[in-house]
């Protein structure tokens, strides 16, 4: 989904952040901005960092260097100023199992001033959520939806979402996605959406920022980064054991006189160098956000 961000004003600063565990560095200098309006799809692997950075953004880990600021706010010195703002999913849910959904409603009503309890009745009914059913019973998919109506019926500024859907069944993520992308083609919601399923944060993000072992390795507006990025297939006059050395080919395919890279520029540049070796571009095509990633990941951890 592409939307323009017409507000420059700068809802999350993140500046130079440092995490370590033990020896290893969690977070490595992140830094990042986050405009009013805008939907940032956080990508990367399994202990990247991205739940650390959301976990800062929330206010629950101090960061060791660096600064962060959410509505210009310190989250770890004035949390009711950010977390009042702020509607929070995760994959683990977090929900009091033993409270019905009724009682979860009222209960998470009373932490908010704008809580919208028609627009809570709505969600229910779209979400098929019975009133007097116990969380502990619901499947977790049915949590997932119970947890996204309490995110989302208080109307927050900033929506931070880790890993929303992940885990459940393709009917659930659809329905969750749905909402999602409703409330920020409604409503120009700011949005952290952090997935390892690219295929959705390819669905609702202007923004991707991408992270490699704590630091981040690309940066940029989603419709820049696929119109950057290109598969090369060429062909060389002699068999080559080696890919070819070219500044901007992030990863390389291939063997003997037939190679594809991955290519982030412009392909001129890429037809000179490949000339100059005896070889000849054959097919230009477009990547998807997966093989994109793929070839980031690979390129920071070496």
């Amino acid at each position: 989904m592409k939307r323009g961000c017409l507000v420059a004003e700068k809802i999350v600063e993140v500046h130079d952040l440092v995490r370590t565990y033990g020896r290893r560095r969690a977070l490595d200098g992140v830094s990042l901005t986050i405009e009013r309006g805008a939907v940032l799809g956080l990508v990367g692997q399994n202990g990247a960092g991205k739940t650390t950075l959301i976990k800062h953004l929330l206010g629950l880990l101090r960061a060791e260097k660096g600064s962060v600021r959410v509505f210009g706010l310190d989250p770890v010195a004035d949390p009711p100023g950010v977390l009042s703002k702020i509607g929070y999913l995760s994959e683990e849910g977090d929900l009091p199992l033993w409270m019905r959904v009724d009682e979860l409603v009222r209960y998470s009503a009373a932490f908010y001033p704008g809580w919208d309890q028609q627009y809570a009745d709505k969600l229910q009914k779209e979400f098929g959520l019975s009133s007097d059913s116990r969380l502990g019973t619901l499947s977790k998919g049915q949590r997932a939806r119970a947890g996204l109506l309490v995110a989302l019926a208080f109307r927050p500024e900033l929506l931070l979402l880790d890993e929303p859907s992940s885990g459940l069944d393709p009917i659930v993520r659809r329905d969750i996605l749905g909402a999602i992308i409703r409330t920020i083609a409604d409503e120009g919601r700011t949005v952290l959406f952090s997935s390892h399923l690219l295929s959705e944060v390819e669905q609702v993000s202007d923004r991707v920022v991408m992270v490699q072992a704590g630091r981040v390795v690309l940066d940029d507006d989603l419709a820049h980064i696929k119109e950057t990025h290109h598969r090369v297939d060429m062909v060389f006059g002699e068999p080559r054991t080696d890919a070819p050395a070219i500044d901007g080919a992030i990863a390389w395919e291939g063997g003997g006189k037939s190679w594809s890279a991955l290519w982030l520029g412009e392909t001129v540049q890429l037809e000179a160098a490949i000339a100059a070796m005896g070889g000849r571009i054959v097919h230009t095509s477009g990547v998807s956000l997966d093989d994109i990633f793929v070839a980031h990941a690979s390129e920071g951890a070496r």
